[in-house]
């Protein structure tokens, strides 16, 4: 379902992701054949609620759907294609990154639907699936948006250092119709969207994407870190806050907006440090017994001979 004319080019489009900054990716118009891509956007589903809640646990303005084959017979057929080695293999090539594997759960990709208001915050991804403890590798964005303008937001952001914004470098891509971004996730792999906002007379249209996951059985030695989630940035105050500035009801508006969604953050990964917590102490409590499992867990000695062992197994594998 890729077009060909990206096949062709494959070797042209690894060299651009390759070199890129501020770190690996590359966009491809046109990225697939047209009809395909005109029937995902034929069938995308309708905003609902049900499929809206946040990793906050509260209704929000994004809809995800991962279980696509329920969608439509065209839906159906472009999930078996991307779990398909043919199109592994074609990511493959455009990346330069070799034995991808899929995951048809579809966890955390399917179609994103996001409505006026919602905004990404920048991020880096979680490394890890830990059901099958793959690494994540590559996301591969499919934008379906027909109509879309810089000045509405919503523009895919990378960045190599969003902490410093002195020191920051960054590339943005808009969601265009049949626009492909893909790029490697890592530990400095930090995207993310501005809030969208679209004027009055086009807020019936949203920003439709379909989002593929892509994993491999081992990374480089260099890359390998104990399994994370995903890490969110608060978005910092805004620029034209300076000494001397009178505060408008839209900047009011809009510190509201950022320091409710930087609350938000933290009350998340409070939750998420006690829920781990609670999981070690009840391991614990079921291996009291079992000194060495204990120990396998709580000894940093252990775990670094555990990475010591993978990053071995990667040399090995790939010595020759």
């Amino acid at each position: 379902m890729i077009h060909p004319d990206v096949i062709r080019r494959a070797a042209e489009i690894q060299l651009k992701f390759q070199q890129a900054k501020p770190f690996r990716h590359v966009a491809i118009d046109n990225f697939l054949l047209t009809d395909n891509c005109e029937s995902l956007l034929r069938d995308f589903p309708v905003f609902d609620e049900k499929h809206a809640t946040n990793e906050l646990g509260l209704t929000g303005r994004k809809a995800v759907v991962e279980h696509v084959s329920n969608i439509s017979p065209f839906y159906r057929a472009f999930y078996q294609y991307i779990n398909s080695e043919t199109f592994l293999d074609a990511v493959s090539k455009l990346t330069g990154i070799q034995d991808l594997i899929a995951d048809k759960t579809l966890f955390g990709g399917g179609t994103h639907n996001n409505l006026s208001g919602q905004g990404l915050d920048v991020h880096i991804d979680f490394n890890i699936d830990e059901r099958n403890m793959l690494h994540r590798r590559i996301n591969l964005l499919i934008y379906l948006n027909k109509e879309w303008e810089e000045a509405w937001g919503g523009a895919i952001e990378l960045h190599s250092d969003p902490r410093n914004a002195a020191l920051d470098e960054t590339a943005s891509f808009l969601p265009l119709f049949n626009r492909a971004v893909i790029f490697e996730t890592n530990e400095y792999s930090w995207h993310g969207f501005q809030r969208i906002s679209l004027p009055p007379d086009k807020q019936h249209l949203s920003r439709k994407s379909f989002s593929i996951y892509l994993y491999t059985k081992d990374r480089p030695a260099e890359e390998v870190l104990a399994p994370h989630t995903t890490f969110y940035l608060p978005q910092p105050l805004p620029a034209n806050l300076r000494v001397g500035h009178t505060l408008t009801e839209q900047d009011m508006l809009e510190l509201h907006i950022r320091t409710q969604g930087r609350d938000g953050l933290l009350g998340m990964y409070q939750k998420l440090l006690v829920e781990k917590e609670q999981r070690l102490r009840d391991f614990m409590k079921l291996n009291q017994g079992e000194i060495s499992s204990y120990q396998g867990v709580i000894s940093s000695r252990s775990w670094r001979l555990v990475m010591g062992l993978h990053r071995l197994k990667y040399r090995l594998r790939h010595l020759f």
